[in-house]
């Protein structure tokens, strides 16, 4: 029999960085947890994080890994890295971080004065595409820097993701995958890779072509681990650095989700749903898919933006004693909370959330916020925090139904990761709201898992996608739905929740002049 082999992926999450040890059959040999601190905030709505608390955290994670003595540094094979979106830095001649890095929490905006002169403006408004654009140029983080700190723009060289960044930190080569590209940068979605010239991306950003690292497509190689990286992780220096791709993206391809009808929910700070496909799909007009973890394929993602961060938010303000309970215990404190959803019946005995906690550019709009209805003297807290779990899955069924539509392809299969989902009542709930198995990949490290399968396909371990996925994903736990409160969900869900939007959409809009929030 052939001895595993072992490849390291480091997941740098939003709150906690991950140093995995995976085989090359998809089991956990070893890890290491680092929590970090997700953001500091000088203003509000401001999400901001030291770059280099980012790479000190990394190398921590790395050197607790090696302590426990499970792995030595000299059995890993390779190294890939996943992490989350669209955290941007601004680097020097030097390479060096010139200001925070702005977290993809952020939400400050930059001034849209007028709209753009000429050709482009005459088509943008022709072809109703104006709020759009405005959103982009508004959201844009380039944008905002040159608009207000216009000394750090002048000194910025390199305009780059925190994927590149650490990449740059282990290997100094300063390249990124085409997977971890995403936000609102000049490049080109269909054609996975930096928009050409004529674009009118170009003209939106202040970004220059100059300022992007080289991209690289997933499991190709993107550099070797330094001198100086090695004294840092420990890791051996020659160590070969091979493309993953974004934590959403891996979590995809960890739950083995690289055909369209598999659906695959992440549970996590940002709560999504995505498919996997072969074929470019908007399914949101004018929005585009995601670059997939596998070279040429994309995600066709719909987002919950806050997602299971209203845990966190609910955890904070109303689960104190649950804290106390979970410190006494020495568990994590979402570990408590099924306690609290089985205290309440399905539905929530007409408690209902609409969980637009942030503001977007299509549903929710720009004035979107959140909505609890049906209070009643019968609700506690446990009835509050089963409503942001029923409504989150209400808005990722929604989802689901928008990329079928869109894509003309049936979702049989629904893969569930993420932290959220290793709340078995939490599932059973899932499985109830979209009338169908709820499927738990064998490891609740799909994202670490699906940057592993990048390695082990560019280091030739494994030959193909295919072949990784077969025998490194496998389902483990299946939540089967339960038929009385499927129809119960199924009522709630179109009678009730499908027509939140639409009818508190007016009172957003006047909430939003009154108050200023949130800002146009």
């Amino acid at each position: 029999m052939s001895q595993s082999k072992y490849v390291l992926a480091i997941d740098n999450g939003t709150q906690s960085i991950r140093a995995l040890v995976f085989d090359d059959c998809g089991n956990v040999i070893a890890k290491s947890k680092v929590d970090i601190e997700a953001y500091f905030s000088t203003q509000p709505g401001w999400a901001e994080q030291e770059a280099d608390y980012y790479w000190k955290s990394l190398a921590k994670a790395c050197q607790d890994l090696w302590v426990q003595g499970i792995v030595k540094p000299e059995q890993i094979e390779g190294v890939s890295l996943t992490t989350q979106r669209y955290t941007m830095i601004n680097l020097d001649e030097h390479k060096e971080p010139l200001r925070p890095a702005i977290v993809w929490m952020d939400q400050r905006r930059a001034n849209v004065d007028a709209p753009l002169p000429g050709i482009w403006g005459f088509l943008i408004k022709s072809l109703g595409l104006t709020n759009l654009i405005s959103e982009l140029r508004a959201k844009a983080r380039d944008n905002w820097i040159a608009q207000n700190q216009p000394d750090i723009w002048s000194k910025t060289k390199h305009y780059v993701s925190l994927s590149a960044f650490l990449t740059y930190k282990l290997t100094e080569q300063l390249k990124d995958s085409t997977g971890s590209t995403m936000g609102y940068l000049p490049y080109d979605y269909r054609k996975q890779k930096w928009a050409k010239k004529s674009d009118l991306k170009w003209t939106l950003l202040r970004a220059t072509r100059q300022m992007m690292p080289e991209l690289v497509m997933p499991s190709d190689e993107l550099g070797c681990i330094s001198a100086e990286a090695s004294e840092l992780t420990g890791l051996p220096t020659g160590l070969r650095l091979i493309a993953a791709a974004s934590d959403k993206a891996c979590e995809v391809l960890g739950a083995g989700g690289i055909t369209p009808d598999i659906g695959c929910l992440s549970y996590g700070t940002t709560a999504t749903i995505n498919t996997a496909s072969k074929k470019y799909v908007e399914t949101i007009p004018f929005i585009p898919p995601y670059s997939a973890a596998m070279p040429k394929l994309y995600n066709t993602e719909m987002m919950v933006y806050r997602g299971f961060w209203m845990v966190s938010w609910f955890k904070n303000e109303f689960a104190q004693a649950e804290q106390r309970k979970a410190k006494e215990l020495g568990v994590e404190t979402e570990a408590l909370f099924d306690e609290l959803l089985n205290q309440v019946p399905a539905g929530s005995m007409g408690l209902m959330m609409q969980p637009y906690w942030s503001p977007g550019v299509r549903q929710p709009g720009p004035e979107g916020k959140g909505a609890l209805i049906g209070f009643g003297d019968v609700h506690k807290r446990a009835h509050v925090y089963r409503a942001i779990l029923e409504g989150l899955a209400y808005e990722l069924r929604s989802g689901k139904e928008q990329i079928e539509k869109r894509s003309g392809t049936k979702i049989k299969h629904l893969r569930v990761s993420g932290g959220g989902s290793q709340s078995d009542a939490a599932m059973q709930l899932t499985a109830d709201i979209f009338g169908m198995p709820a499927e738990r990949p064998h490891t609740f490290e799909a994202s670490g898992l699906g940057a592993a399968i990048n390695c082990f396909v560019g280091l030739g371990v494994h030959s193909n996608y295919e072949v990784a996925i077969e025998k490194m994903t496998r389902v483990g736990e299946v939540f089967q739905p339960n038929q009385a409160t499927v129809v119960l969900y199924d009522r709630l869900y179109k009678e009730v929740y499908c027509k939140m939007y639409k009818r508190m959409k007016p009172l957003y809009r006047s909430i939003r002049e009154i108050t200023g929030y949130p800002k146009k």
